[in-house]
């Protein structure tokens, strides 16, 4: 599972890849966009010359790996949903997915705003990236119904329960200052999870 670093987003100095290591250019540039996400509410701030600057490169070498902002957007979306896909995956149970999901929430704002945006060469129709997410989730309640667990939905519906009710519940947190007590995670998570799972 990705680290989120602590290190400043400023200008950074690197060395330069050898030919044929262009993945990992491309890496730096979405881990650099990744810690300047993380000084931003939302993804508005986040420019090319931004992000060349926190890489340590020209903003013509990013247009090696992303034609435009949005292509980087796209990129930076791909980046977020796998890191959160691996962290709600290595979490133990539904009660620990669900807790992961919400303190990463809570802790990264800005990274966890640009989970649903669409990326710009999305037909309308087709499905949503963080069908990913709630994938684990469905996983994760199976799993718990087969261990014993009773199910008061289907796994697949509970999963949607689960996800819509967390995202319903961090959007309240980051729009409504009275809600913004950590306090009240647990709890909420508690809650949740009781009313689609018996002995969980």
């Amino acid at each position: 599972m990705a680290v989120m670093s602590s290190r400043p987003a400023g200008p950074m100095t690197r060395t330069r890849n050898r030919w044929g290591e262009g993945d990992r250019l491309r890496a730096e540039i979405l881990d650099a966009a990744s810690r300047l996400l993380s000084e931003l509410d939302n993804e508005d701030g986040l420019t090319i010359r931004g992000v060349a600057r926190a890489t340590g490169i020209a903003p013509a070498s990013i247009y090696s790996h992303f034609a435009d902002r949005a292509a980087l957007l796209d990129g930076l979306l791909d980046h977020e949903i796998e890191r959160m896909r691996e962290l709600i995956a290595g979490a133990d149970g539904a009660r620990a997915q669900l807790r992961a999901y919400c303190d990463f929430a809570v802790a990264h704002p800005g990274h966890y705003r640009i989970l649903f945006r669409r990326r710009s060469d999305q037909p309308p129709e087709s499905p949503s990236p963080m069908t990913a997410i709630l994938a684990e989730f469905q996983r994760s309640l199976e799993r718990a119904a087969e261990g014993g667990a009773q199910l008061r939905l289907p796994a697949d519906r509970a999963a949607v329960v689960v996800f819509m009710a967390a995202h319903g519940r961090m959007a309240l947190y980051h729009a409504n200052p009275t809600e913004r007590s950590a306090q009240k995670i647990p709890q909420f998570v508690d809650e949740l999870i009781s009313l689609v799972l018996d002995h969980p």
